[in-house]
């Protein structure tokens, strides 16, 4: 094998190896997208808190978002409204949520 195609090779390992680690990671821009009815009790940004029901979202640790949205999702959790929200949530959507949120600025970061 040539040196050329070494690199080739490696390269294109590489570009898999980034698209694999999003998907796993998550996509903020589409979490951003997908964000819009989480709005009304989390803010645009995920920093409005109505009350103790409604937390401030935003800086949250991606793992723990996406926990407690696995956790709404799959009934271990039960709250009426994030439940029925989050049900239709694929693993992809959560995370995309979670590295949106997570990205924010909030009290606990980033």
């Amino acid at each position: 094998m040539s040196p050329y195609q070494i690199l080739k090779l490696a390269c294109a390992a590489a570009l898999l190896l980034g698209f694999s680690l999003q998907a796993v990671a998550g996509n903020p821009a589409r979490g951003q997208e997908i964000s819009v009815t989480c709005h009304a009790c989390h803010g645009e940004d995920g920093n409005l808190a109505l009350d103790e029901d409604y937390p401030i979202i935003a800086g949250q640790h991606f793992t723990y978002l996406v926990h407690a949205l696995r956790a709404y999702r799959d009934g271990e959790r039960d709250h009426a409204i994030m439940s029925s929200f989050a049900r239709d949530l694929s693993d992809q959507d959560i995370r995309d949520l979670a590295a949106w949120y997570s990205r924010q600025r909030g009290p606990l970061g980033p």
